[in-house]
């Protein structure tokens, strides 16, 4: 049905004040823009251009809004009849574009608007005008639902030709009271919301699978403390071993002053000594090794943890020392013979061979013992002559001790440093010597005889006395000891029975039995304590004395009655028993 005259008016009324609504939303917005970015001129002049591509200067937007109301104009005065516009109906909110208030049919001028940024896109041709359809969409802020319009545009008129293109104009939403710029409203098909009730909820795990989840964690991690812990156990036992088992090399290091568990596990892992300074320092702590001591140490690779720790517990030297293949130890009251056959025992890559043969053939070297002579006059000063029927010059002067055998040790410089650590130790004694009136000979063979007579310091006290004694009053000193060196026994295990059937009267030199005074030399080394005992001997009438050569116990008299009742009690009466039991 043709829509009557009023109708068409309102309806070109109604939408002139659309699209004026909208023009002047954009100039709000073109200021809005213009004011943030500060710009002066956003456009710029084109010339020269063919005719057919020509622009004219871009239009402001006053001129936007007075051409869209004249192209407005023409588009009414030229459109078919159409039917009225269907009005959409909600609830709660109106649709109807005859509640929206009337807005003036003049575009407000704001002065001197700045031109739009934005590039204006050419007009397409209107196509016969259809309903305007209203989309909404739904504000939740707001109770007013923003209408759009799409349109048909017809074609631009000859005297619009020369303009440029315009973009299309945007609807937007209704400001809010604040007058705040709100985004372009855009057209969508709203999905239906889903309610919380429709909402997916997290799937809860069984507990059953949570217990199998725990076991499973706690199995695996049992196994993996006890792999982990075997192999600790097992690196821990292997750092404590040797760094070489079969290495003979000897490496000298130094443990600070003062140094703690960790700075020794330190210093011997920078010196192989140990494959491991942290856990050397924790197994010593471990074992609370806290009496580790400093000083230069001749270690060897071949040495376990607990055989390092031993030797710090020792003691170092002040100075770094050759190192030593082999401890050569000599024993007190060995003589010559022996010394040289222990000699013989060591094994080793030494400078010369070390033989009992050639420590025999050197100490009977005259001219090596003249230049221990001169070494050590006060020593060696009356050291007997070779005519006085002795059997080895040096036999007694030899100290028994312990001695390092180094790479360049050799029988001679061996026996020189025996030499020495005897004169050290007797030159406490030198004057005291002296004042007995005996020389260092005669003192050390005394000395060698007390050795052997008495096990115990004050025993052999007493016998040193009983033997100044027999010399002052010029009785025979009658020790067995001397007439078992003149057999070559001395040294060897001896029995009483042996000790009884020594025969006295031998013919030597040593039979202190048939001859008077002191035998031409000590017959053994003696130890500092019976060169000590001799030199500060007990004074006693004692003139007799036997020992129990079994149990070392000694028994003293001052007369022969009572000394023969010791010998009846202490020795022959052992030796029946001996007998009838065999």
């Amino acid at each position: 049905m043709p829509l009557s005259e009023n109708s068409r008016e309102e309806e070109k009324l109604s939408f002139k004040e659309q699209i004026l609504r909208d023009l002047e939303r954009l100039k709000r917005e073109e200021e809005v823009n213009a004011t943030e970015s500060g710009k002066d001129e956003l456009f710029s002049d084109f010339s020269n251009l063919s005719k057919t591509d020509e622009l004219v200067k871009e239009p402001s937007v006053e001129d936007l809004m007075e051409d869209s109301v004249s192209l407005v104009d023409e588009l009414f005065a030229n459109a078919p009849t159409v039917p009225p516009r269907p009005v959409l109906q909600d609830d709660s909110v109106e649709t109807s574009v005859a509640s929206e208030p009337v807005v003036s049919s003049e575009p407000a001028v704001a002065p001197d608007p700045l031109p739009s940024t934005e590039a204006v896109e050419p007009v397409k041709p209107l196509e016969p005008a259809q309903p305007v359809q209203e989309e909404k969409e739904f504000n939740a802020n707001s109770t007013r639902i923003p209408v759009s319009y799409r349109t048909n545009q017809a074609k631009p008129s000859p005297a619009r030709k020369n303009i440029k293109p315009q973009p299309k104009p945007t609807v937007l939403a209704k400001e809010t009271p604040s007058q705040e710029p709100v985004a372009p409203v855009e057209t969508r098909t709203e999905l239906p919301r889903r309610s919380r009730k429709e909402s997916v909820k997290p799937i809860k795990k069984k507990k059953k699978s949570r217990l199998k989840g725990f076991f499973a964690t706690v199995f695996v991690l049992l196994i993996l403390l006890g792999v982990g812990g075997f192999f600790g156990y097992r690196y821990v036992e292997s750092a404590l071993q040797p760094v070489d088992a079969n290495s003979k090399q000897y490496v000298t290091v130094q443990i600070p002053e003062g140094a703690n568990l960790q700075q020794i596990g330190d210093t011997l892992e920078k010196s192989e000594l140990v494959k491991h300074g942290f856990i050397f320092s924790l197994y010593a702590k471990y074992k609370d090794y806290n009496d580790l001591k400093s000083g230069y140490y001749n270690l060897q690779k071949s040495m376990s943890t607990d055989d390092i720790i031993k030797e710090l517990q020792k003691g170092g030297t002040p100075q770094p020392q050759e190192v030593a293949l082999a401890n050569l130890t000599i024993p007190e009251g060995y003589t010559l013979d022996q010394i040289a056959q222990t000699v013989g025992q060591l094994q080793g890559d030494f400078k010369e061979p070390l033989t009992a043969d050639a420590f025999l053939a050197k100490v009977q070297d005259e001219t090596f013992i003249s230049q221990l002579v001169a070494k050590y006059p006060t020593l060696l000063g009356s050291l007997p002559t070779k005519e006085s029927g002795v059997r080895y010059r040096l036999e007694g002067y030899l100290f028994p001790a312990t001695y390092a055998i180094k790479e360049s040790t050799t029988i001679e410089s061996l026996i020189d440093e025996m030499v020495a650590t005897m004169d050290k130790n007797l030159s406490a004694h030198y004057t005291a010597i002296k004042e007995k009136n005996l020389t260092v000979n005669e003192l050390l063979t005394i000395a060698s005889l007390v050795e052997k007579e008495g096990l115990k310091t004050d025993d052999r006290k007493l016998i040193a006395g009983v033997f100044y004694n027999r010399l002052n009053l010029g009785m025979p000193l009658q020790s067995n000891i001397a007439i078992l060196y003149a057999e070559g026994k001395l040294g060897q295990n001896i029995s009483l029975a042996d000790d009884a059937a020594i025969d006295t009267t031998i013919n030597s030199p040593y039979n202190v039995y048939t001859n008077l005074g002191l035998m031409p030399g000590p017959v053994d080394s003696p130890s500092l304590d019976a060169i000590e005992a001799s030199i500060n001997q007990t004074k006693s009438d004692n003139l007799y004395f036997v020992a129990n050569v079994q149990d070392g116990k000694v028994y003293f008299a001052t007369t022969r009655e009572e000394h023969d009742r010791n010998v009846a009690e202490h020795v022959n009466s052992k030796l029946t028993q001996s007998s009838s039991s065999n």
